[in-house]
């Protein structure tokens, strides 16, 4: 989860989904409420921490962390030398987990079609609107927060990416980076307050409209192949605060044609091969989290 992430355009929520932990986790963020703050205040450590299924959170936590600090150097270098790799990469990936998520839909009718469509208009529009200039007030780092966290736990729709269209993603960065704790602990508590308040709507959502939330979440990952497609043409470009340049709006374009609008390496036979390899590692782990499942 903490490698996808780091990539705008890739959900950790994804991620959770396919590994058999999203509905823990909605419900281990769902239980940090009121009962857990008597329960703390009251110093009685054992049950709050049995209450808020401490041990899983810690150790998810831990794994993100660990892969944010680990990985995020070597994807965002691989993100900035090879591309169209990395992108075939996750291609395969959400296409698999765009599979395997619908096959947890128990019965189609009119309606779960119809929020699968909704989902995958939405997150194709997310991919292909344009970043904004947007303030940099208190309240709005808290907002960005607060909507880059709840997107972060829907697979397909990418927290990062949804900070590079609220134009708050490298300034976010640069906060962290520079140590300014003001606008860090804002933006934080913003992410305390949208997960703690969308784990709630999400996880009603999972128990009394299942299929219609499920047919919702894989047309998110449907929609957001847009974004993935590894060759594009960059149409419009910025200059970051740094005075790099960096692509606005890009346009899906074939392998062919990338190479000769572009004048780079389509790599399309590794592309394949790191596309299938992606599919083949949703589906493996797929499998194996099904068999634990049965075997619990």
């Amino acid at each position: 989860m903490g490698a996808a992430d780091v990539v705008p355009g890739v959900s950790g929520g994804t991620i959770a989904f396919i590994t058999g932990i999203y509905e823990e986790l909605l419900g281990s963020i769902r239980s940090v409420n009121g009962e857990a703050v008597k329960l703390l205040l009251r110093f009685r450590l054992a049950d709050f921490w049995r209450h808020i299924n401490g041990s899983f959170l810690v150790v998810l936590l831990s794994g993100i962390l660990f892969s944010i600090v680990s990985l995020s150097r070597i994807i965002l270098y691989l993100l900035e030398n090879y591309p169209e790799m990395l992108w075939s990469f996750f291609f395969g990936l959400i296409v698999a987990s765009a599979v395997v998520v619908g096959k947890k839909i128990t019965r189609w009718s009119g309606g779960v079609i119809l929020f699968g469509l909704l989902g995958a208009a939405v997150a194709y529009y997310v991919t292909v609107a344009t970043p904004t200039q947007t303030p940099e007030a208190y309240w709005f780092i808290f907002l960005s927060g607060a909507i880059a966290i709840c997107a972060m736990i829907l697979p397909g729709i990418s927290g990062s990416f949804l900070l590079v269209l609220l134009a708050k993603y490298e300034f976010i960065l640069g906060a962290v980076k520079e140590f300014r704790v003001s606008v860090v602990a804002v933006f934080g508590l913003g992410c305390v307050v949208g997960i703690l308040t969308f784990s709630h709507v999400l996880n009603w959502a999972l128990k009394n409209y299942h299929n219609a939330t499920v047919a919702l979440l894989t047309g998110f990952m449907v929609g957001s192949l847009n974004k993935v497609w590894p060759w594009k043409q960059t149409l419009e470009t910025y200059t970051d605060r740094h005075g790099e340049v960096k692509p606005l709006v890009q346009d899906n374009v074939l392998p062919g044609a990338y190479e000769s609008l572009t004048g780079h390496e389509s790599y399309l036979m590794y592309g394949i091969l790191l596309a299938i390899l992606g599919f083949a590692l949703v589906y493996l782990v797929d499998h194996f989290t099904d068999d634990n499942t049965q075997k619990v």
